[in-house]
Formats: C-alpha cells, structure tokens, sequence
C-alpha cells in the first residue's frame, strides 16, 4: 500500500461546499467564481517566486524528535504530530485552493436497474461527459499524511477527493509565506516532502501556508482541455454575456422609467 493509499482525508472547516455549478447556484454568487473572476487582475501584496527558507534536507532522529516536540507545544487544536518509532512521523497538512479556471467532474453514474448491451452503452456513453465546475478560492482542506508522502500524492488525493478528472500534471502546490508584509510563493517538486515542511516551519500558517494552484504557463493551452470541457467553458462564458447584457438593460430601463417620471413632473413656463 503506498503512502497516497494511506492517507486520512478529513474536511476544512473554511467551505461548506465544494462546488459551484450551473444548476444549483444563485446567478448573483455564481458571477464571483465564473471566468471574469478568474481573468481579474487585482492590486493586492505583490507574490515572488521566491523560497522561504533554506532548511536542511534531512534531520537525525534526535532533531525530529525535539521538533516533534516544539511543533505539539504550539498547536492549539488536536492536529498533532506523531513521531514512529522508525523516525518516521505523521501529521495534518492543510490545503488552500486558489484555482482560477474550473475542474472537471465525472457525471454521475447511472442507478437504473437495466442490464445488457443498451444499459452498457448508455453508461459508456455517460463517462465521455464531463461537468465543470468552479471550486471557491476560499476552499480548504485538511490532509492526514506521514512525511515520507510526496507532493505529487498530495495533489492526487486532492483531486481523488473532489473526484476530479483532471490531470494531476496541471496542478501544483505551493508553500506560500509572508515576511515584512511581503508575500513570497515558492513551487515545490513533485518528490518534495509537505510534512517534512510543515514540522520544520511551524503550525504558523504566516509562516508556511500550502496552496494548490494551477501550472502558470502564460498563455492558456486549450488543447490541453477535453472536448466536454470546452463546451462547458463557452456554455459559461454564454451565460456571463446574457447574464452581462441583462444588466445593462436593467440599468437603462432604470434611467429612462426615472427621465419619463421627472419629464411628468415638469412644468414649462406659461
């Protein structure tokens, strides 16, 4: 059994849901995780790709048993470390998503009881669908994990969780850290540790924070989107333009009721 299979998945308190999608949603909330959000620049603290700390890449068991040590005198919560008796050690990481374009979902599979060729091929023929959806940017999760768990594992029992059939090699996780008011980002490699920086920085999630993001590479590959997804892309962005379109004939409609009203009440000189 490999470390991904072990891993202990238990929700963030921080999203009640995990999804937003085009049937369930209010059009208001639905505009804040739709692709105008998504392509919004916003001035806010600066982020360099920059690491945070030089940290030695291995500890002696002394050294993780004394940081095991600090790490469970700072955490106010049952979110302990427990060191084995190998070295080895576990603990709960957390998880922040920021991802700017929506996921896609496997549809549901189908509960009827038919059987033979026709149900096989209505099944079949179901798994080519995919349905997309927006993962607020507020969303977070808490991952139980042992510090011989990679980064790669993480970001594919992420994506196992959410049930998300994207490819994992779209997304990296990111320790995130904030210094002098300066926020700094740093990608960690696909056979990095989380645990094992998460014991050295601290429960501090100023100090070290991780964040799942998509693959920054400038311009947005769509060939590398399925054919389902693509449609569920204009689909949206359709729904943004009439949902756009609605909104400024509202407010028009608006203007030109309050000018006939004041044209009523207006008087000429006799």
């Amino acid at each position: 059994m490999t470390d991904c299979e072990r891993l202990d998945m238990t929700w963030g308190s921080s999203a009640s849901s995990g999804y937003c999608s085009e049937s369930d949603s209010e059009p208001e909330l639905e505009l804040f995780y739709t692709a105008r959000t998504s392509l919004r620049k916003t001035k806010r603290r600066k982020e360099k790709d920059e690491p945070v700390d030089c940290r030695k890449q291995e500890l002696s068991l002394s050294e993780i048993q004394q940081k095991v040590k600090e790490y469970n005198a700072q955490v106010n919560s049952n979110l302990f470390m427990v060191l084995n008796r190998d070295g080895s050690y576990t603990g709960f990481i957390k998880v922040q998503f920021k991802l700017a374009r929506p996921v896609s979902l496997p549809p549901p599979r189908s509960t009827s009881s038919s059987s033979g060729r026709d149900g096989d091929c209505q099944e079949d023929k179901a798994l080519k669908h995919h349905t997309s959806f927006y993962l607020p940017r507020d969303t977070v999760k808490h991952l139980h994990i042992s510090s011989s768990t990679r980064a790669r594992e993480v970001i594919e029992a992420l994506l196992k969780k959410f049930t998300v059939v994207d490819n994992p090699a779209k997304f990296s996780l990111f320790e995130r850290s904030e210094r002098q008011n300066q926020v700094y980002l740093r990608k960690l490699a696909d056979g990095e540790h989380p645990l094992f920086l998460r014991l050295c920085a601290g429960p501090n999630e100023q100090v070290l924070s991780l964040v799942l993001k998509e693959n920054e590479t400038g311009e947005v590959n769509w060939d590398a989107f399925s054919f389902p997804e693509l449609q569920n892309f204009l689909r949206i962005l359709k729904r943004e333009e009439e949902d756009h379109v609605r909104q400024i004939v509202r407010r028009y409609t608006l203007a030109r009721d309050k000018m006939k009203e004041a044209l009523k009440n207006f008087s000429t000189p006799g």
